[in-house]
């Protein structure tokens, strides 16, 4: 998700942090206007108290996905830091930690927040092995 250019001005954990806010917050945006257009259609009309709706679920959508990214983003370089070295095992407990904060935010049950964190953390393993995989590392 990273570009990574020397020459953006500032921190390249900020630049890396901001990025993956501003794609997930993008991507959560347009999930949210697609679902808002989607029943629209399915009802024949719109209105503007649907619309106000639409675009209010754009920004919570946008500002929830941002939030996540960010958050994970922010655990994956901290481990980074902590550790000593990029691999597999700071993606499985940033998205682990992302998962769990994410779902006590939203005041789940213990249950959810841990079944959510065993989730977060398989499917930010999985999506770097692809990655890595594909980039041949």
């Amino acid at each position: 998700m990273s570009r990574r250019n020397d020459d953006v001005a500032g921190s390249p954990v900020i630049n890396d942090i901001t990025d993956a806010f501003l794609w997930s917050a993008t991507i959560g945006a347009t999930k949210a206007a697609a679902e808002g257009t989607y029943y629209a259609i399915q009802r024949g009309s719109v209105s503007s108290h649907d619309f106000e709706c639409t675009l209010k679920r754009m920004g919570e959508e946008g500002v929830y996905w941002g939030t996540t990214a960010g958050l994970f983003v922010t655990t994956e370089y901290g481990l980074e830091s902590v550790r000593g070295r990029s691999d597999w095992k700071n993606t499985l407990i940033a998205g682990a930690v992302t998962g769990a904060v994410m779902s006590a935010v939203n005041k789940n049950n213990k249950d959810k927040i841990l079944t959510d964190a065993i989730v977060g953390g398989a499917v930010a393993t999985a999506a770097s092995f692809v990655r890595n995989f594909r980039t041949g590392k």
